[in-house]
């Protein structure tokens, strides 16, 4: 005779479990959104090392570009990490 299966883990479904694993997932955002900063900060100063002077758009096209990337890169990360810790990575294998 086989065990009953265990409950899953509430995960997000429990409010408590929720509003700690977003608040964790704001914190990290916070911290890439300082990342972002200082990424496009540099990268204004070399590029302005290198070219003289920076009209506003190509200082508009390096906070789009550099700026962006690091914030999409950080929300992606951001929610693999939320996914994995709340257990929504293992219901995909709890299939009835």
């Amino acid at each position: 005779m086989t065990p009953p299966p265990a409950s899953p883990p509430p995960g997000l479904d429990d409010p408590s479990q929720a509003a700690f694993a977003w608040a964790r997932f704001r914190t990290m955002m916070a911290w890439m959104t300082v990342a972002a900063a200082i990424a496009v900060a540099g990268a204004i100063v070399a590029l302005a090392q290198v070219y003289g002077p920076l009209n506003g758009v190509t200082i508009l096209g390096v906070i789009g570009g550099i700026g962006g990337m690091v914030m999409l890169t950080g929300a992606l990360m951001g929610l693999v990490f939320l996914s994995s810790g709340t257990g929504h990575d293992e219901d995909v294998d709890r299939r009835p």
